[in-house]
């Protein structure tokens, strides 16, 4: 079935309870309450509320690595934090959390497959947004972004696209900030994945930015960069789930955390929802950011390029490589770095430690 189909029909029955879609290691689950859609959730890093906040300039990233910081010492909802800080108000959370909410189904409407479950009268989380929006509605929403995210991968190919100025760029510097920052992200030749993670915002709304200045000649489509070379091979996709899991759990007796993770990443590609691969990839990840800690790295070292710029073209690094990169300076710790990074922490700090290995990066202080 379709988004726009399962949403429908569930609208049409005046089902109450969550439907949970998943793709990879990413599960989103929509609400509902007889038809209506009434909340949202998500495990994309990108979609957490730190994140949310930066894409709608509630916040700056001086002031989430501050918030995170505080949320990580204390326990308290990083929400409550930014609050008291006084860095947003209260109504800021609210306006923020309830975009982010229809957004995440939004952005289910461009995926093209994923795997789903609908759990009658399953009892909604505790600490959730209450909305109330037909499903119509939604749907309507929802096609005018697939016709959308088909015209612009018409022009925008893939991810992997990179742009340069076109002549008249420079009468749209004083559109507004975020046309400032894309055409400061396109003279630096980043793709559009690279762009989206800067913007801290979604592909369909980085790709509209970059369609929209494309369309009126202020940049121009300059090549597509060429895929960063996979490392390790994923397991064989003939192994069960549980054989996976199985060997993950004896990856992890022996300490083996990065090579453990890997498995129950392809157990999530099989199932991703399966609440086991979940759980233990949790527990994987733990396990390895504290093994990560205790050798050699702390949260508090300070890090710094090592490489000139003209080096960098030369190891084939990603588009989430490169964002982590430029958030190195010199300045600041690997704690904040993760804390700003639209990643899951413990994919941030592998590739951290990945530049350290390679020599691309070097840690300028230690605490």
């Amino acid at each position: 079935m379709s988004v726009p189909d399962l949403l429908q029909f569930l609208a049409a029955g005046r089902k109450t309870g969550t439907l949970k879609i998943g793709r990879g290691s990413i599960v989103k689950q929509i609400y509902l309450e007889d038809g209506l859609i009434v909340g949202s959730n998500s495990n994309d890093p990108k979609e957490l509320l730190g994140q949310a906040l930066l894409q709608y300039g509630k916040i700056g990233e001086d002031q989430l690595q501050a918030a995170m910081q505080i949320h990580r010492q204390s326990g308290e909802r990083l929400g409550d934090v930014v609050v008291s800080q006084g860095f947003v108000s209260e109504q800021d959370i609210v306006e923020v959390l309830r975009t982010r909410t229809l957004e995440i189904i939004y952005d289910l409407f461009i995926w093209e497959e994923a795997e789903f479950e609908f759990i009658t009268n399953d009892p909604f989380p505790k600490d959730w947004l209450r909305i109330q929006v037909e499903a119509q509605a939604v749907i309507m929403d929802g096609i005018y972004r697939i016709d959308e995210w088909s015209r612009y991968r018409g022009v925008i190919k893939s991810d992997r696209t990179f742009f340069e100025l076109a002549d008249s760029w420079t009468k749209f510097l004083n559109e507004n900030k975020e046309i400032r920052d894309v055409i400061y992200h396109v003279e630096k030749r980043m793709t559009a994945a690279e762009i989206c993670y800067n913007l801290h915002t979604t592909p369909f709304h980085a790709s509209a930015v970059l369609f929209d200045l494309i369309e009126k000649g202020a940049i121009r489509v300059a090549g597509e960069a060429a895929e960063a070379p996979v490392e390790v091979a994923p397991p064989k996709p003939t192994q069960s789930v549980p054989e996976l899991l199985t060997q993950a759990r004896n990856e992890i007796d022996g300490e083996n955390y990065e090579n453990a993770l890997g498995f129950i990443v392809g157990a999530l590609d099989q199932e991703p929802q399966n609440s086991e691969a979940g759980e233990l990839r949790d527990e994987a990840e733990k396990k390895y950011m504290a093994h990560v800690f205790k050798n050699g790295l702390s949260p508090l070292s300070v890090v710094a390029m090592s490489v000139s710029l003209d080096e960098l073209e030369h190891k084939g690094l990603g588009p989430q490589e490169g964002f982590v990169l430029s958030r190195i300076n010199g300045e600041l710790n690997v704690d904040s770095i993760l804390s700003v990074c639209p990643f899951r922490e413990a994919d941030t700090l592998r590739m951290i430690k990945k530049l350290l290995d390679t020599g691309v990066i070097a840690i300028n202080s230690q605490p």
